[in-house]
């Protein structure tokens, strides 16, 4: 729970302009099956690493990719090894980079419809925020339910609108000590500050975006839990715990009742704000 009400804390700056404090270097490490955590100490990428070439999940700011970069680099792979970008919504935490990641690694760059403007305008026609960057050029339009394959894996893009017109949840199965198991990689289920959810002109269907995403969330089977920020389900603690582990312990990313907890958690915020909005008290 401490780890949720913290996010909600630091929730009003997540569209800032970039902010190094994010950016900073953090160890790159095998999670589970074919999945790496490449990222910054505040925002999640995701290596997947398959026969056939990789896939990028994030690349986050543009000051971020040289970051991700090394750290794919420090794990013995090649950047240029990347066949494949996808992104979590469409702000620039998490896809300011993508135009230069395209540049450094040759990569398909696959984006779900309603946030394809903002990517290729560089932030233009988001709903609430004005934060620019470079325009990427979309290869693949994907829709709720797309799939992505490549070397034998295969994720599967879910719908989950609402902190964006596209957000997208990601899932996929990985083989780890011999089991199947699902992996929820969690797009962002949080109503940022500022984010009105009553007669929204610019996205009238806001409300409904994000209970409906609520309710594809709580569909999902889940064993490893991932997200867009480290922060959503414990990266830190769970990496530590990793690090340490012994032989015969559980990978500490299975957590499939941590997965509840939080989406539990960022829909009764959701409920809660829009009710006090319903009521005139935002």
């Amino acid at each position: 729970m401490r780890r949720i009400l913290l996010f909600v804390l630091l929730a009003p700056l997540a569209l800032a302009d970039f902010n190094p404090a994010w950016n900073k270097p953090a160890q790159p490490f095998l999670i589970a099956g074919n999945i790496y955590s490449v990222g910054t100490n505040f925002l999640a990428s995701y290596l997947i690493k398959t026969p056939a070439g990789d896939i990028l999940i994030n690349p986050n700011f543009e000051e971020s990719v040289p970051v991700i970069k090394q750290n794919v680099e420090a794990l013995g792979f090649h950047f240029s090894d990347i066949k494949i970008i996808l992104i979590a919504h469409a702000h620039d935490d998490h896809a300011a980079g993508c135009a230069l990641a395209k540049k450094l690694s040759g990569a398909k760059l696959m984006v779900m419809d309603a946030d394809v403007p903002v990517i290729e305008h560089g932030g233009v026609g988001d709903f609430i925020y004005t934060s620019r960057w470079t325009p990427a050029k979309v290869d693949r339009i994907l829709h709720d339910n797309s799939q992505v394959q490549l070397g034998g894996t295969t994720l599967t893009a879910h719908l989950t609108a609402g902190h964006t017109k596209g957000c997208t949840t990601w899932t996929t199965d990985v083989l780890d000590g011999g089991k199947k198991l699902h992996v929820v990689i969690v797009g962002g289920p949080n109503v940022n500050e500022g984010y009105q959810l009553v007669n929204n002109a610019n996205y009238p269907q806001i409300a409904t975006d994000f209970a409906k995403g609520f309710q594809v969330l709580h569909a999902l089977p889940c064993e490893i839990f991932l997200g867009a920020h480290g922060i959503y389900f414990g990266l830190d603690e769970k990496f530590a715990r990793l690090k340490s582990l012994k032989k015969g312990e559980p990978n500490p990313f299975i957590d499939p009742a941590g997965y509840r907890a939080y989406i539990d958690d960022r829909e009764q915020a959701f409920r809660k704000e829009l009710a006090a909005q319903q009521s005139g008290k935002r």
